[in-house]
């Protein structure tokens, strides 16, 4: 779920921070434990499609979230996950997939989306939901996650789950156009579409007049009584601008860019922008529940990695967050996801990775290192080495804290993550390293 440098001490952390604010060096070959890597994140991957397919080996499908080991040290399950398959993660997985020369079972991931956005269970306007239930897809319309408790005698579902999130809806965008780019598909194009059309009609804080315009965090609750979500984060409108400007380079039929999607892309981006704060060279991570007043005391991981990993125009003077994600997010030999964390965050770390391979060509042995520890015997990789870690955030309205944490968790966003930066993919552009994922800096 999406709410993420130096990584070295002493004087090679501070070479590798000259690097990355300079020009993209030549990529040098990959180093053995990261072809390993490679090989086995998307073994796993492999895995998880084939344990949850069961007997369909074709058609529709979603991958659960979490998958237990059942091994020392993991903590003991939240049932509400047994079968939720998140909405974020599967669209991170069926991009890796595509990393992996997997594109069969990517296009089964982007099936089920695009059949989710055409028959939602009770709001047919070109959402998706945070979460469906894992396994193949059977009807016509997506289930949902839940469970029956037979001793309350009731159904059992959880809110946000139902809920939509504007990052989860550009995420599964961004999985449709990575896919459509790979083998034009026009339900995928058109699928994109939709979905960046339900975030500027429901999420679009349009002539905001005490703060900057944008989209906010979308709607959350159950289906008869779901509220806006007023706050805007920095990361779910680096998605969206991401997604929009994608959508609208793939021309309509008349041969011309798409202007809509042109003006939601630099919608987004100008927020982006404006959470940028220079003097303290780092991104803030968007703003409170007013819409308007900028969050400045935390800091997430992934709100300072993916604008320099997505690099967007204008984006060189943004290679200086890595100064701070080295300085606040450090934890161990890899990150945390807030700022000062408690523990090192798995799918943060790879996104670390990830952006070093794409803006200097390499990531240090010792992050990669850190990544393969951390695969379990299921061949998913764990959200953390830590029994729990802390983000500072709140999973929903409804929470009464600081109550979103990762634990100790084979987890299917994790592994997808070690794919892409161990591939060199850029799920922001669709292209690996080699081929130019993202443009050099002037020194």
């Amino acid at each position: 779920m999406p709410i993420p440098v130096s990584l070295i001490r002493g004087a090679r952390c501070a070479a590798a921070s000259v690097a990355l604010v300079g020009a993209a060096a030549a990529a040098p070959a990959p180093g053995a434990t990261q072809q390993a890597l490679a090989r086995d994140s998307c073994e796993g991957l492999r895995r998880a499609v084939a344990h949850d397919q069961g007997s369909a080996a074709s058609g529709p499908l979603f991958l659960a979230s979490y998958r237990l080991a059942n091994a020392p040290g993991e903590p003991p399950f939240e049932p509400a996950l047994a079968d939720a398959a998140f909405t974020y993660d599967n669209a991170l997985a069926g991009i890796a997939l595509l990393a992996c020369g997997e594109g069969a079972a990517a296009r089964r991931i982007g099936d089920a989306v695009v059949q989710a956005v055409a028959h939602d269970q009770t709001m047919p306007d070109g959402r998706v939901r945070n979460a469906y239930r894992a396994g193949p897809v059977t009807e016509e319309k997506p289930a949902l996650p839940g469970r029956w408790d037979a001793g309350r005698k009731q159904w059992i579902a959880d809110a946000y789950q139902v809920s939509t999130a504007t990052g989860n809806v550009a995420w599964a965008a961004l999985l449709l156009l990575n896919l459509h780019s790979a083998e034009p598909t026009p339900a995928y194009l058109a699928t994109a579409r939709r979905l960046l059309g339900w975030t500027e009609q429901n999420t679009r804080a349009r002539n905001a007049p005490n703060g900057p315009d944008g989209y906010n965090g979308g709607r959350h609750g159950w289906d008869n009584a779901q509220r806006a979500q007023t706050w805007k984060s920095t990361e779910h409108n680096l998605d969206i601008a991401m997604a929009a400007a994608w959508a609208a380079r793939a021309v309509r039929a008349d041969g011309q860019p798409d202007a809509a999607e042109q003006r939601q892309a630099r919608t987004a981006l100008d927020f982006v922008r404006r959470m940028w704060n220079p003097s303290e060279q780092r991104f803030h991570i968007g703003t409170k529940e007013d819409g308007a007043t900028v969050s400045t005391e935390g800091s997430g991981l992934d709100a300072q990695l993916w604008p320099v990993l997505a690099a967007p125009e204008g984006s060189c003077a943004w290679v200086r967050s890595l100064d701070w994600v080295e300085k606040h997010h450090r934890s161990g030999a890899g990150y945390g996801f807030s700022r000062e964390p408690d523990g090192i965050w798995t799918e943060g770390s790879a996104q670390a990775a990830a952006t070093l391979v794409a803006r200097k060509g390499a990531a240090p042995e010792a992050l990669w290192q850190l990544l393969a520890s951390q695969r379990a015997g299921n061949g998913l990789y764990y959200a953390t080495p830590s029994a729990r870690i802390s983000t500072g955030l709140a999973i929903g309205p409804d929470s009464t804290g600081a109550d979103f944490f990762y634990y100790r968790w084979p987890h299917l966003g994790a592994t997808a993550w070690i794919a892409l930066a161990a591939t060199g993919f850029n799920p922001f552009t669709g292209k690996t390293t080699a081929s130019g994922a993202v443009p050099s800096c002037p020194a």
